[in-house]
């Protein structure tokens, strides 16, 4: 009976040793990070201009439960998004079946696309390396740069946008140890949405030349003159350019004034050669009208001072207000 009881002790003792030795194994740290892509607004934007339009965006990171001191290797992926794109330069966003080509960079100055290794276009994201505390979390933020090229004027006005979620935004990381971004590949992938949106909105501008009857003596016949005045107005938006009385005391759109002191000279302007239709400042009525195209587009405006008694010898002016109605 004793040696029977001195057998069963030593076994306990054994699985007590074993239970002790499992106990004492430290757990193993789990690197999990989290992300987020704030959206990206170019606002209000004027394609008329014919120049860029930039913008940022905020990529964040936040890492727990890494081994302290260690670093974090975080892979950030983003490729076309649903405006599409062809060649991953440009991108595009839409407004129904129109594109407007921009696109998301890695530097300041706009020449590094921000790609993905989990993509077929060339260029890649930049890799963020995050310096882990002694507890085994840290962060880290990055700017995302965005432009709208140029070249764009005949678009047509409304909200262009792209939506990136799930395979647009595949962030992956692990421990920098695994490797550079190409080794890590799809590794711990997580989504982080957002959106890519710009307004262009209906606009349009105005210009006038000059318009110079000359030098004249006695005015015993008419004198014609002419100028160019420029709208540009954004694609497909409809529009109305008046002009008004002028600033002559008693002046109307059909018999307005240039003066000089006291003194006067009539003159009329006209929207054709043949001088027979005034140019006033009543929508639908004595206005020209047209449709934007995005670029200039230039209107003759035909002046002319009729016969009448010569005033004493000066330099006679008048200052015209030209409006758009759009």
């Amino acid at each position: 009976m004793s040696r029977r009881s001195r057998i069963v002790d030593g076994l306990i003792c054994i699985v007590a040793v074993a239970a002790m030795i499992a106990w004492a194994t430290p757990a193993r740290a789990v690197l999990t990070c989290t992300f987020t892509i704030t959206n990206i607004n170019f606002g209000n934007i004027n394609l008329t201009a014919n120049t860029v339009f930039d913008t940022t965006g905020t990529f964040s990171a936040t890492c727990t439960g890494g081994v302290g001191n260690s670093t974090a290797r975080i892979c950030p992926n983003i490729s076309s998004g649903s405006g599409g794109t062809t060649t991953g330069n440009p991108r595009f966003l839409l407004n129904g079946a129109t594109q407007l080509n921009y696109n998301l960079y890695s530097n300041a100055a706009r020449t590094t696309v921000w790609g993905s290794h989990l993509w077929g276009f060339t260029q890649r994201p930049p890799t963020i390396n995050i310096s882990l505390n002694g507890s085994g979390n840290g962060s880290a933020t990055r700017s995302i740069f965005a432009r709208i090229s140029t070249g764009q004027q005949t678009r047509p006005t409304g909200t262009y946008a792209s939506s990136f979620s799930g395979s647009n935004t595949q962030i992956a990381y692990a421990r920098s140890t695994v490797g550079n971004c190409a080794a890590i590949g799809a590794t711990n992938a997580t989504a982080a949405p957002f959106t890519v949106t710009a307004t262009y909105p209906a606009i349009c501008s105005v210009s006038a030349a000059t318009l110079n009857f000359g030098a004249t003596g006695v005015l015993t016949t008419a004198v014609n003159g002419s100028s160019t005045l420029t709208a540009t107005c954004s694609s497909t938006t409809p529009y109305n350019i008046g002009l008004n009385a002028g600033t002559g005391s008693g002046a109307t759109v059909a018999a307005r004034k240039m003066t000089s002191g006291a003194a006067t000279v009539g003159y009329s302007l006209y929207t054709n050669s043949a001088r027979t239709t005034i140019w006033g400042n009543t929508v639908g009525t004595n206005t020209v009208s047209g449709v934007g195209a995005g670029v200039a587009q230039n209107y003759t405006v035909f002046g002319q001072v009729p016969p009448q008694a010569t005033p004493q010898p000066a330099t006679y002016v008048d200052t015209i207000i030209t409006t758009v109605t759009y």
